[in-house]
């Protein structure tokens, strides 16, 4: 498929922006539309649902509106909803505003992440952001994944509060993946940095993959452990989903390799130049808002994964990993291969 997310060499303006090209910051105008800060007006440009995603799941529950710009995704009794992108690729930038269900969301599930396991399903890659649903009053909460060549036993999730209200407005979520470093991203700030080590191995992603967002009833674990499930007498709930950004190179489908035309990826550079004042947010971010880390949980790992910097905010967590003073109420186990850790 041709598409924007085609990868063109960098151009000099580009490369004059690269500092902030994973800025995406939420403006919001009139009527609530998401935009892109206006440095990065055509240069990463969101594109209209049928330009480069298709339907996963839910049948009628997926709506699109303002010219397909716009997707809205509910979960009712029925069932929940879901949609794909048409291509899979190696490496990217992958973002969106999202716009949480408010009123009572316990139990419920939103997702926006890269995976493959439709073609290694044994071995396959995933990043994930995960929003989980709450009883009225209580905030969502945003986990993030990482998974390489299947290495679901050594789920390394981190878990967070967010500084907003993620109900009220739109709030971008963005994915940089590249051959040597994972970032993800809450608006303009950096929230966590991977960084590939020869230690990690496989279990660093390295595989295409595609991208999903998802809406679904995970009232078995994702509040409090199954304490609080999904009540359908506040459905439907509905996640809607804006400025979608697929800015990334497209995978041969037979072959799985990365299309010629893309050369040399804009991307790699951006990864290495998080600036210091973008890794002073970054770590204020995690001091402040980071409720679990899996570097810090010793019940699960008595030895710390290699690319762990236990001597980082090591007096804030417990031996369960969850940060002290924070709601300790979690269990393990009970998500299978997508998280191992649930509260």
């Amino acid at each position: 498929m041709a598409s924007s997310s085609s990868c063109p060499p960098p151009s000099p303006r580009l490369s004059r922006l690269l500092p902030v090209l994973v800025a995406t910051v939420v403006l919001l105008g009139r009527g609530g539309e998401a935009r892109q800060p206006a440095p990065l007006h055509g240069v990463v440009r969101s594109m209209a649902f049928d330009e480069g995603y298709t339907q996963l799941f839910g049948s009628g529950n997926l709506a699109l509106r303002r010219e397909g710009k716009r997707v809205h995704l509910a979960l009712d009794e029925s069932t929940g909803s879901g949609f794909a992108s048409q291509d899979r690729f190696l490496h990217g930038f992958f973002s969106a505003a999202v716009k949480l269900p408010a009123d009572y969301a316990a139990g419920v599930v939103v997702a926006f992440y890269l995976s493959n396991a439709d073609v290694y399903e044994k071995t396959h890659d995933e990043l994930d952001f995960e929003f989980l649903g709450n009883v009225r009053g209580r905030e969502w909460r945003v986990q993030t994944n990482v998974y390489g060549n299947g290495s679901t036993g050594a789920g390394r999730e981190e878990r967070y509060d967010l500084p907003f209200d993620p109900t009220d407005d739109f709030h971008h979520y963005s994915i940089l993946w590249t051959q040597h470093r994972i970032i993800f991203y809450v608006d303009e700030t950096p929230i966590r940095e991977v960084v590939r080590t020869e230690a990690m191995g496989a279990a660093f992603p390295s595989k295409p993959m595609s991208l999903y967002a998802t809406i679904w009833d995970g009232s078995a674990w994702a509040t409090l452990g199954g304490r609080y499930r999904a009540n359908y007498k506040y459905a439907p709930f509905v996640a809607e989903f804006g400025d979608l950004v697929l800015h990334a190179c497209p995978v041969n489908r037979i072959y799985h390799s990365a299309a010629a035309a893309c050369g040399t990826p804009w991307y790699e550079p951006v990864a290495a130049a998080l600036s210091g004042e973008q890794r002073a947010s970054m770590s204020a971010f995690r001091r402040g808002h980071m409720s679990y880390s899996y570097c810090h949980d010793r019940r699960r790992y008595p030895v710390a994964l290699s690319e762990c910097d236990v001597a980082v905010l090591p007096r804030l967590f417990g031996p369960d990993g969850m940060k002290y003073g924070g709601d300790r109420r979690h269990r393990r186990g009970g998500r299978g291969r997508r998280s191992d850790v649930v509260m």
